[in-house]
């Protein structure tokens, strides 16, 4: 899948077939086979792989990889679409523009139901898989946001940072007025943290961090049960990397989004594979970017162009890592280099200070 970038069955197999000298065919049935269920397979005793049993020892393993001083890790829940074919519910570890898929479940794309089984499962199946000395916050966008999804956090030990529609109601601590949220940050330029009570219909008691920047048509809010002291509200920009995720998985990588899988539990299965590859080409990538982002722009002479751009506007990664690993490994190969798995080397969380007019309670 690295180096033919591609998830194409077809692709892979023949790929493999010309590096061992093998029957493409072969190949082709013994690839197939893996992500088959056992109904489907040819002969007595066969077998099938139960997705759900790896995904706590995948965690483990990326959980390996950081730093054993690593303190805080940020984890991301989404859904995804293929066309009207799937829709696949996934836990992302953050990193370094990118997410790498942890634990995830394929459903039938447009199917009736409720995700709050599927989101339960995939997340007790993560549950206690060494984080009990790190800080890990859960960050998942408006539509997802759900008075059980923060308690179900908050159970696990994990810190929910949940982004929420400014609509609502709240009231602070021990008063019984209900005011707008939309109040908190009425316009931009506007910042505010504190703890409150949130919602009128299923209320919780959680820490409010919000904030409105120019140039955005609505405030940012994140409910959290750290407290106003402990967290920042852009550390929700790192869900962003969950899109760029989606493109490594797709048209920048995998090209998952051409799949001619039609069956759930294969296309599961199929993401087994593509998580451990993009594990590995992430790794390799990252540490290439750990060289060439944080001091870029450092290097540059003062009659460059690009050194004149304010601050806030100057680029920090021009290729991504997933696209720095897959280059790297092709460069490695040619020139001969062994290759194996590099680390995962987090980069400091975005902190900025408060906007000019705050409150905080």
């Amino acid at each position: 899948m690295a180096l033919t970038r591609s998830s194409s069955l077809d692709r892979v197999s023949l790929f493999i077939a010309r590096l061992n000298d093998e029957k493409f065919n072969s190949v082709r049935c013994r690839l197939r086979e893996w992500y088959q269920e056992a109904s489907a397979k040819t002969g007595t005793g066969r077998t099938q792989l139960e997705v759900n049993s790896c995904f706590a020892p995948l965690f483990k393993w990326v959980l390996s990889l950081f730093p054993s001083e690593c303190q805080c890790l940020s984890l991301a829940l989404d859904a995804t679409n293929v066309k009207q074919r799937f829709t696949v519910l996934t836990i992302n570890v953050l990193y370094r523009g990118c997410a790498i898929p942890v634990a995830w479940k394929a459903l039938t794309g447009n199917q009736k139901g409720s995700w709050k089984p599927h989101w339960q499962q995939l997340l007790s199946g993560l549950a206690g898989v060494g984080t009990s000395k790190m800080k890990v916050i859960i960050c998942a966008d408006r539509g997802l946001y759900a008075d059980w999804l923060y308690e179900e956090i908050v159970e696990l030990g994990w810190h929910p940072f949940l982004r929420i529609n400014h609509q609502g109601s709240f009231r602070y601590q021990n008063q019984s007025t209900w005011l707008p949220l939309a109040s908190l940050v009425p316009r931009p330029g506007k910042s505010w943290s504190g703890q409150i009570q949130c919602f009128k219909t299923s209320p919780i008691d959680c820490t409010i961090l919000g904030r409105w920047d120019s140039g955005y048509t609505d405030p940012m809010l994140i409910v959290t049960d750290l407290l106003p002291s402990e967290a920042d509200s852009l550390w929700y920009g790192l869900r962003s990397c969950i899109e760029c995720g989606y493109r490594d998985i797709k048209s920048d990588g995998m090209q998952w989004h051409k799949t001619r899988l039609t069956d759930p539990r294969r296309a599961e299965r199929h993401w087994l594979a593509m998580a451990v590859s993009s594990l590995w080409i992430v790794t390799i990538g990252g540490e290439i970017d750990r060289g060439t982002t944080d001091d870029f722009f450092e290097k540059l002479s003062p009659h460059q162009s690009a050194q004149k751009c304010p601050p806030q506007s100057k680029p920090t990664r021009r290729l991504s890592c997933f696209l720095k690993g897959l280059l790297t490994l092709l460069a490695d190969l040619l020139n001969g280099k062994p290759i194996g798995m590099g680390r995962l080397l987090p980069e400091p969380w975005p902190f900025k200070p408060a906007l000019l007019s705050t409150n905080t309670c």
